[in-house]
């Protein structure tokens, strides 16, 4: 299975949230492919460099490889444009239109708690949801 992960997702795992034990059971199968989007990653980099410093914020992510998430840092213009039109659309987050538009473009499930941005888009068929709590 494949999916892409978002920040909460993320950042849950990281501390060990409600709902992390969800998250992991997702990524542990064998053949399980994983990603997350740059922005996405870098959300989690600094709001925990803003809550602590530099070597937690570096051990954080240092946690996202080792649970196998992989960074895809994709830009190209369809990419962005994908990301402009899903925002023109709908009320999200610049960053939840990457992590929307990764999971377009991989054609997998957005792992995500973000209920109130990301619902109706699911529910309007956008996108592939797994909503882990």
């Amino acid at each position: 299975m494949t999916y892409v992960i978002d920040a909460n997702a993320m950042i849950a795992v990281l501390n060990n949230e409600i709902g992390a034990d969800v998250v992991e059971k997702l990524l542990t199968p064998k053949g399980t492919i994983a990603y997350a989007h740059a922005v996405n990653i870098c959300e989690v980099f600094y709001g925990v460099l803003r809550a602590t410093d530099e070597a937690t914020a570096q051990k954080a992510l240092a946690d996202i490889a080792s649970l196998g998430i992989q960074t895809r840092a994709d830009m190209d213009d369809p990419f962005w444009q994908d990301i402009g039109r899903i925002k023109a659309s709908h009320r999200l987050s610049l960053a939840d239109g990457f992590a929307v538009a990764l999971a377009r473009r991989v054609g997998c499930e957005l792992v995500t708690s973000d209920h109130h941005e990301l619902k109706p888009l699911a529910q309007a068929g956008v996108f592939l949801v797994n909503f882990f709590r």
